[in-house]
């Protein structure tokens, strides 16, 4: 259960500017899927890389026609199909005892996992979280206006308001801008919340996550 539920915080009452969110994928009654179906522990425990891959690679093939990227009937999802799936990707993104710690090993199983399916000609890179939350935003609203979908890694946070998003991979499907704040749809669990930007980017820890970008 995500510590903030559906709700966004006061700041909607500052003036309106600009809000865009994706067509995100149901499963049953969830958004996406929820890492706590998984009857594989290693997946249940630490499979948040492989599933905004596997929702990544969904969400592509559905939206955006690269068929390749899901072996099954993108206009048919279903929990077998979808376990099917993430055993195929969880060879590339695999879980391990400190996780997919960094972008670069994201990126490596991600383009890895593309290459086998023969969708190589997508691109990707990352944007670390040593830029300031500003860029960021700028990134993700770029991303997002594009109809992609944004894979984001936290790590540690001294705000106890992420601590059920620390070390924990989950996907953006939308932006809110007001005046002066920024906040993204953090879709994960099979449920979103909404974060403001500039208090999810600043974690206060020196060892950072960032943001992948992808490219159609």
């Amino acid at each position: 259960m995500l510590a903030d539920g559906n709700v966004i915080s006061s700041a909607r009452n500052k003036i309106f500017n600009m809000r865009k969110e994706l067509d995100y994928f149901y499963i049953e009654n969830a958004l996406g899927w929820n890492q706590e179906w998984f009857q594989d522990w290693s997946m249940y425990d630490g499979g948040c890389a492989a599933v905004t891959a596997c929702d990544l690679c969904i969400y592509l093939a559905r939206v955006k026609g690269v068929k390749a990227l899901y072996p099954y009937r993108a206009d048919n999802l279903n929990k077998t199909d979808y376990l099917s799936f993430s055993a195929i990707m969880k060879k590339y993104l695999h879980p391990s005892w400190q996780g997919i710690d960094t972008l670069e090993r994201y990126l490596s199983g991600l383009s890895a996992y593309w290459n086998h399916a023969g969708a190589g000609i997508l691109k990707a890179d990352g944007l670390h979280g040593t830029v300031s939350w500003k860029e960021a935003a700028g990134q993700i609203r770029e991303r997002i206006d594009d109809g992609i979908l944004v894979p984001y890694l936290l790590l540690y946070h001294k705000n106890s308001r992420f601590k059920d998003f620390q070390w924990h991979w989950f996907n953006l499907a939308g932006y809110e801008k007001f005046e002066d704040e920024f906040y993204v749809k953090a879709v994960t669990y099979g449920d979103f919340c909404w974060f403001n930007l500039r208090e999810l980017w600043n974690t206060g820890y020196q060892k950072k996550g960032g943001i992948i970008r992808i490219f159609t």
